[in-house]
């Protein structure tokens, strides 16, 4: 989907007027209409009050160009899971449950790998196997690097 029609949908979603739009973001009717249409796209401020009004990521509002991936954890993130700052703001590079009221929850790497070893195993993936892949991956992230 693209940025016009996801605002288009949002808009229509929440029941609320080019016009109503507008002031709830600081922008003319005239700015929404031209967003609807494609022939331009919020910016960077205005995207994060579209964020915050509509309840949805950055990301989504932009179409969802980037795959996101917690970068503690690695789970793929989606609007539900993302954590968000304590103003309320998405913050789009980590989940909510490794990354809570602007706090990490996991103070190593160790504690990380413990309780995904814990919760991930299955016949599959016995927890010596689930640990040598965390050991792999997890120090890729940006978060434990």
């Amino acid at each position: 989907m693209e940025t016009k029609d996801i605002i288009l949908e949002l808009r229509n979603k929440h029941g609320l007027s080019q016009e109503q739009l507008a002031e709830k973001v600081f922008v003319t009717r005239q700015a929404v209409s031209r967003w609807e249409t494609g022939e331009t796209v919020p910016n960077t401020e205005t995207l994060k009050l579209l964020s915050k009004l509509f309840d949805v990521s950055i990301n989504t509002l932009l179409g969802s160009p980037r795959k996101l991936i917690c970068q503690c954890c690695g789970m793929p993130l989606e609007d539900s899971s993302i954590s968000k700052e304590p103003d309320g703001t998405y913050n789009e590079e980590y989940c909510k449950w490794c990354y809570t009221d602007g706090k990490f929850v996991y103070t190593s790497l160790d504690e990380l790998t413990d309780f995904l070893v814990g919760h991930m195993s299955n016949d599959q993936f016995p927890p010596e196997k689930m640990r040598a892949y965390l050991n792999e991956m997890l120090p890729t992230l940006n978060h434990w690097k």
